[in-house]
């Protein structure tokens, strides 16, 4: 019977076969990258950056497949309830079900497998192009991969349809026929549960990232969007239907009738504005929370720094006329050992060789520093007490105290400050050095620049602050692109999945308006005001979802730095509400013409 009605039905079922398909790729090619990556040469955001891209791929796949295999049960529910009309029982229900899930996460992996291939190759181009791996890097391919897959297909597939398909057996036969009862309720006990639970774990992150300090603070305003997507999702049959419903329909027939198929077709509504919601809430929010954190850090560097010009080399101490203060940082990099026995942990961080009275009158920060010993940066990720070993690229400085801590910033910087005296001059020598300068009362920059000219590249401060944030902002950007790129598509697609199910059950409906007088394009322009008022509540709601990670920003920010910043890119924002219109929009404008194609007294009769 399962193959049966995959057969019969296919049409209903090619939505959910996509969404298996395109999860399995998508998971299948962010592992294939991780462990490649884990394998190889590549920049240290690379590993950690995919990480998140796996974690997402799995997050999205189970939300847009269960989310599809939901909708797709809830439109079968006349059917179903006509098996159990005939004898069937409700374990036989959900093993029909069950057995669908099954043979479309077969199939979607079969088709998944070949398709991860491309999308692997698209995302080692992006990785490529950004510079998270050398030119040479390929991802390599594995043969366990296959178990993985196929694995991941039907445990994608049949968790999706577990929750729905005990539901549509508890329901009462001729409640379904008559959709009453159980069967017209939307807001189930497990729904209610799902929106409350997750609503208050983003809750829960909005009041302790200011907590966390800079970086835990970013990691859980990052992760805001997500709960509350969920949340609102959970929620979305009682509240997509009240937004939809005030968007402006305009006059006449077609626009009462929308009102009324948006007010009516709760379900389909809310199934609808699923991936859209979560397609909004995070790409909005993660790069909202993105590029408000990088402006954040940028305004703490800006005040805290006490400076005139930036010098790309070293500036020895009076040699230049006017300067009253030469900060010269030389940056290393060290591998810096924590802990003992079991719990000893070796990581590459970032240090600075500095003076510590030039550094305290510079960055405003004061660091008792010198001899055998080292101080905690900006960055944190060491210790503020305690012992560590530093091994630097051609010496080994050995164990060392930390004796003094910088309070970690925003913006981060190097995790590690060293003494002058204690790296030798042999790792000095092929190592960076920036310099900070700052001028006597007085000094006229002109000239004081031309003479520091002589000595390397010379930046004002705010030209140095300024390119300093465009390659925050531009590393961030690559970051969120690659992150939330394929993961935007696949909801996308989600989205047209949803209308094209609904459009496929949707062909008596049609030829009852039309045997009313209504013509074919009014049909098919009713369906799209329909579609139009669903997107724009998706919108609001995913907006909200979004604000949530906002929240959190200013918090965080203004715990870390005094100041709360919000910096949201709107062109960003603006172009993803226009993708999804035309999206939503294109995809009604297909399925509901492709719908009515028939001769309406042919689908009514044959019904009969």
């Amino acid at each position: 019977m399962s193959r049966a009605g995959l057969a019969e039905r296919w049409t209903l079922f090619v939505g959910a076969l996509l969404s298996v398909a395109l999860g399995v790729a998508l998971v299948q090619s962010s592992l294939l990258l991780l462990i490649s990556a884990a394998g190889q040469s590549s920049d240290d955001a690379a590993v950690p950056m995919l990480g998140v891209v796996l974690g997402g791929s799995v997050f999205l796949a189970g939300f847009v497949i269960s989310s599809t295999f939901a909708f797709t049960v809830d439109q079968r529910r006349r059917d179903l309830a006509l098996l159990r009309l005939v004898g069937g029982s409700r374990g036989q229900v959900r093993r029909l079900l069950l057995g669908e899930a099954l043979l479309l996460g077969l199939t979607g992996a079969g088709f998944g497998v070949p398709a991860g291939l491309g999308v692997m190759a698209v995302q080692t181009w992006l990785m490529r192009r950004f510079e998270f791996v050398p030119p040479g890097f390929t991802g390599e391919w594995r043969m366990w991969i296959l178990g993985v897959s196929f694995g991941t297909g039907i445990l994608l597939a049949v968790a999706g349809v577990l929750v729905a398909a005990r539901r549509a057996a508890r329901v009462r036969p001729l409640e379904a026929l008559r959709e009453s009862g159980a069967a017209a309720r939307v807001m189930t006990a497990g729904r209610w549960v799902a929106g409350l639970f997750f609503f208050a774990g983003a809750l829960a992150l909005v009041i302790v990232a200011p907590h966390g300090g800079p970086a835990g603070g970013q990691a859980m305003a990052m992760n805001v969007a997500m709960p509350a997507a969920v949340a609102m999702v959970a929620f979305g049959p009682l509240l997509v239907p009240v937004l939809a419903r005030l968007v402006p329909f305009g006059g006449g027939v077609l626009g009462s009738l929308a009102r009324a198929n948006v007010r009516d077709a709760r379900r389909r509504s809310a199934s609808v504005a699923a991936p859209l919601i979560v397609l909004v809430a995070l790409v909005v929010g993660n790069t909202g929370a993105g590029s408000s954190f990088t402006a954040s850090g940028v305004d703490e560097l800006a005040r805290s720094t006490h400076a005139d010009f930036v010098v790309e080399a070293p500036v020895p101490a009076g040699a230049v006329p006017g300067v009253a203060t030469v900060s010269a940082e030389t940056a290393l990099l060290a591998d810096v050992t924590v802990g003992s026995g079991d719990e000893r942990e070796t990581t590459a961080l970032d240090a600075l060789v500095i003076d510590p009275r030039a550094y305290a009158a510079v960055h405003g920060t004061a660091v008792e520093l010198s001899g055998r010993a080292v101080a905690r940066g900006p960055g944190g990720e060491v210790p503020a007490r305690g012992r560590v070993s530093v091994r630097l690229p051609g010496a080994d400085l050995g164990q060392l105290p930390v004796v003094a801590a910088v309070p970690e910033r925003m913006s981060g910087g190097a995790s590690l400050l060293l003494p002058p005296g204690l790296v030798p001059a042999a790792a000095l020598a092929q190592a960076p050095t920036r310099s900070f300068v700052a001028l006597e009362p007085g000094a006229d920059p002109a000239a004081v620049r031309a003479e520091l000219a002589r000595l390397g590249p010379v930046n004002t401060a705010g030209d140095w602050l300024r390119a300093d944030a465009e390659q925050r902002s531009s590393t961030t950007n690559k970051v969120m692109l690659i992150v939330l790129g394929l993961g935007g598509l696949y909801a996308l697609i989600g989205v047209i999945n949803s209308i094209v199910i609904g459009a496929a059950t949707r062909r008596r409906e049609f030829a009852e308006a039309r045997v009313t007088g209504l013509t074919r394009a009014q049909v098919v322009r009713s369906a799209l005001l329909e579609a139009y008022a669903v997107t724009a509540a998706a919108l609001v709601l995913g907006a909200v979802a979004a604000s949530a990670a906002f929240f959190a920003v200013l918090a965080t920010t203004s715990a870390v730095t005094g100041a709360a910043t919000l910096d949201l890119p709107w062109p960003l924002f603006a172009a993803v509400a226009a993708i999804a219109l035309t999206v939503t929009g294109a995809t009604s404008l297909i399925t509901s013409w492709s719908a009515t194609r028939h001769p309406p007294v042919s689908l009514l009769a044959a019904r009969e």
